[in-house]
């Protein structure tokens, strides 16, 4: 029999993986997925054959660059708990969708490369999750390889991200010379071995610190290094305390090697113990300022990410909706709050990457899929009564603003179906112009439009071409109606409408914007606007 939704909702551990590229994030997602049970063999991300693809990189593109563009979502049970595991994309040109895949977790691993430490798109995604109050566990990767000084990174940590590292182990040596770790809470070594992820003896089991096994694994030397090592850093480092990391001022950190599947099973043990489960959500309910706790019976959740043809047979369309409160159940009919319009939820997904299986129930902390043809969108709230609505999720204003025309101009119709339903995930933004035909497509980076003309080709059989446009920069208007419609007459020229239908002003340089708000004070030129 299921539990209460409440007691439910306790078991969740919904929690995402940042880090910068190449830091190791995606064989991280994969070795802790094997931790789980989820999967039998971990795929390197540059592994060769079919049989060895990762999981969370399922798009043709992602397999081709061994690099993460698309958020994924991967659920599984273990150890008596259930674990939502979200992949976020580790490329600065998607930072968009990552910030909204964090919307949806509540907590984040962030992962270090030992030798390199904190890069600046760790520091970009850390400042995402101070905003949202995520608590971040570190896991300092690649202990295999040559490291920086494990001093050198907490105190990286403590002076850059302005947080309490408390490490729960200990490295003993790195590279070459790497021989396991300390486990500083039960005072065990946890000896590490050479092989490859997938080998079926793995690693040595734990010895006790002071017996007499450890000089299997240890000679004098190293003990005493390590002893002094782990001396050192008990009497330097805060005590962990899970109430200041809960608060988001305390980082537990643990050491390993993804890719030898070194210190992932203690990282999902911490993640287990001390990651937080759902929380009680802010809401507006009939206009009324609220909170949605997990264990209401109302079944209530928003919808952070829009992903087509991950079936590309199907041309389908799945909306990943957070579920904040109550006990969903496959057929259950929910209202969108800003349409008013009602669902039959009758296909609900449950995901593991691409992969998927019906959804028969489901609780706070979990995602689900919906598909649906249009009907969703980035931002929408759902609910039973149809009168939840949570905060929206932001757009930021884009970096690079580009033309694109179809080659062939026989499909021209087909080529804004195509670009409405890409902008509509937030794979780039889309502009219409007031006066002319192009549409302006908007990005933060250059790959953003690879990764567009890579899945117009092939999701959409549409070669295209990408051209300068005379816009740097695009902001939304806003404003007193009488104000914002004086501000739109009178720049006809340089007016364009987003997706939502709504007024973006594109300037040909930072220097046109300034000089057009001190002409129009009562007008705002926003650099990102609120999806809801």
């Amino acid at each position: 029999m299921t539990n209460s939704p409440a007691a439910e909702a306790a078991r969740r551990r919904t929690f995402a993986i940042i880090s910068h590229p190449d830091a190791g994030k995606t064989t991280l997602t994969e070795n802790l997925l094997l931790a789980g049970g989820a999967i039998r063999a971990a795929g390197a991300v540059r592994a060769r054959g079919e049989n060895r693809r990762t999981r969370s990189d399922w798009m043709k593109i992602e397999r081709e660059r061994g690099i993460s563009v698309s958020a994924s979502v991967m659920t599984f049970d273990h150890d008596g708990l259930m674990f939502n595991l979200l992949d976020t994309p580790g490329h600065e040109d998607f930072s968009e969708d990552t910030y909204r895949t964090l919307t949806a977790a509540d907590a984040a691993v962030m992962v270090l490369d030992a030798a390199k430490g904190i890069e600046p798109q760790t520091l970009k995604l850390f400042e995402v999750c101070r905003l949202r109050d995520i608590p971040i566990v570190t896991f300092i990767n690649k202990m295999d390889r040559e490291a920086q000084d494990p001093f050198a990174l907490l105190d990286e940590i403590a002076s850059k991200l302005a947080l309490d590292p408390a490490p729960l182990f200990w490295p003993a040596g790195s590279g070459a010379r790497f021989r396991g770790m300390l486990d500083l809470r039960r005072e065990q070594f946890v000896p590490f071995a050479k092989k490859s992820s997938d080998a079926d003896e793995g690693h040595p089991e734990a010895v006790a610190f002071r017996g007499n096994a450890i000089v299997s694994y240890l000679d004098a030397e190293e003990q005493g290094e390590l002893e002094e090592g782990a001396m050192l850093v008990q009497e330097a480092a805060k005590p962990f305390d899970p109430q200041a990391f809960l608060e988001g001022h305390m980082t537990p950190v643990f050491f390993g090697s993804a890719l030898r599947h070194f210190g992932v099973d203690q990282l999902l043990e911490g993640l287990g113990a001390y990651a937080p489960p759902p929380k009680a959500v802010p809401a507006v309910k009939n206009g009324e300022e609220t909170h949605v706790a997990p264990g209401d019976r109302e079944v209530s959740g928003f919808v952070f990410k829009i992903q087509a043809n991950m079936d590309p047979n199907h041309r389908d369309r799945v909306a990943f909706l957070r579920l904040t409160s109550g006990r969903f159940n496959r057929g259950m009919k929910m209202k969108v709050q800003n349409t008013g319009r009602q669902l039959s939820v009758n296909a609900p997904i449950m995901f593991f990457a691409s992969d998927r299986e019906l959804a028969e129930e489901a609780f706070a902390g979990d995602v689900i899929g919906i598909p649906n043809h249009g009907v969703l969108r980035v931002g929408d709230s759902l609910s039973e009564s149809g009168t939840l609505r949570f905060a929206g999720l932001p757009n930021f204003a884009p970096e690079i603003l580009q033309r694109v025309r179809v080659k062939d101009p026989l499909k021209a119709k087909h080529l804004k179906k195509a670009l409405e339903g890409l902008a509509e995930e937030g794979v780039t933004q889309l502009f219409r112009p007031v006066i002319g035909a192009d549409f302006i497509v908007g990005a933060v980076g250059q790959l953003q439009f690879e990764v567009m003309a890579d899945r117009l080709a092939n999701e959409y059989q549409l070669e295209v071409i990408f051209e300068p446009s005379p816009y740097a920069e695009a902001r939304w208007l806003s404003g007193e109606r009488a104000d914002v419609e004086d501000f739109q007459n009178k720049h006809r020229s340089a007016m364009a409408v987003d997706i939502d239908e709504q007024p973006v002003f594109l300037a040909k340089t930072a220097w046109e914007i300034g000089y057009v708000s001190e002409r129009f004070p009562k007008v705002s030129l926003e650099r990102s606007k609120e999806r809801a």
